[in-house]
């Protein structure tokens, strides 16, 4: 057999290999881009407060695209500001070494704060500081607006106003409780033990002030969600990732023995998933689960074409990291 022959028998496989590729790649942008048609979404008669009429407004972050994230600051722009309004604060908690629950969406204070500078290390956890440890950090420090300025990184230690230092839920939930009825996505960041002593006591403020109803809490933690199920029935939760992957299945396949885990399907709609095909943001979706009294709230939503879409289908809530822009895109 001839060189040139044995060139030909190799380079066979290896173009069927690229046109599958390419053939999957296809199907997954066309499958991540698609929309459904707004007249196909069914209203149903449900039980669940969740699903409404009009998309709830959420500040992802309670608004960290404008201002610093979960900061009172954050909160303050949100909830005063005479341009927008929104519906629902979205707020992540960890417990500090002295069992304060405050607001921080990473594991650790090197993203947003100068914790590096005051503690003269990285990768500092709340979990090893106590409350007033953590008050001594500029939450704004990392803060970068949208034209790449950085307004609050060179205040010196004194001169952070209480609006920037960090934040316990309960000083977040009495100020906003003050400005109006307000509901809440709430997510304990922990895991373990540690996440579970998180939702006693987050459970202990919420029902303190009568809050428990307007509150959807979430993790993705499994033994969390088991924890809250086995012992605060009445707190509503989200899906965890494996529960949203069950109900995708459910969905696609029209399943008529899908029982669902919780009465809140919280879900992405943003790269990289529509990149990757996983479009879980159509009218076959939203019906399924508002035929089984399941409120589709969707995260995190900053394009103002995706957040168009996401409302003419019904979603029942949208978080954003820009409310401001959500909030015109809605009424507009």
């Amino acid at each position: 057999m001839s060189t040139k022959s044995k060139s030909k028998k190799k380079f066979k496989p290896l173009l069927i290999i690229v046109c599958v590729i390419l053939v999957i790649a296809i199907i997954m942008t066309i499958a991540g881009n698609y929309k459904s048609n707004p007249a196909s979404v069914i209203d149903y008669d449900t039980t669940n407060p969740y699903i409404l009429e009009s998309t709830d407004i959420s500040g992802h972050r309670s608004g960290g695209g404008i201002a610093p994230e979960e900061t009172m600051m954050a909160l303050k722009n949100c909830a005063e500001n005479q341009d927008f309004s929104i519906d629902v604060f979205e707020f992540d908690l960890h417990i500090t070494s002295d069992d304060v629950l405050v607001l921080l969406h990473d594991d650790t204070l090197d993203r947003t704060s100068d914790s590096e500078t005051v503690f003269g290390e990285e990768d500092v956890r709340p979990e090893d500081k106590t409350y007033e440890e953590l008050r001594t950090l500029n939450m704004g420090a990392k803060f970068e607006t949208d034209d790449g300025e950085m307004p609050y990184a060179d205040l010196d230690t004194e001169e952070v106003p209480d609006d920037l230092k960090i934040l316990s839920v309960e000083e977040a939930l009495d100020y906003l409780t003050s400005q109006g009825d307000y509901k809440f996505i709430i997510e304990i960041k922990n895991e373990g033990d540690l996440g579970k002593k998180g939702v006693d006591i987050l459970y202990r403020i919420l029902d303190e002030r009568d809050l428990v109803d307007r509150v959807v809490f979430g993790t993705f933690h499994k033994e969390v969600s088991e924890y809250v199920d086995e012992n605060y029935p009445l707190l509503t939760r989200s899906t965890s990732i494996a529960e949203v992957l069950e109900f995708w299945v459910a969905a696609l396949t029209d399943s008529d023995s899908y029982e669902p885990p919780c009465s809140v399907l919280q879900i992405p709609y943003c790269a990289p998933y529509k990149q990757l095909g996983l479009n879980i943001a159509t009218a076959t979706v939203i019906n399924y689960a508002h035929e089984h009294n399941m409120a589709v709230q969707y995260w995190t939503i900053n394009d103002e074409d995706d957040m168009e879409y996401l409302v003419s289908i019904g979603a029942d809530c949208i978080m954003t990291d820009y409310p401001d822009v959500l909030y015109n895109v809605k009424n507009n």
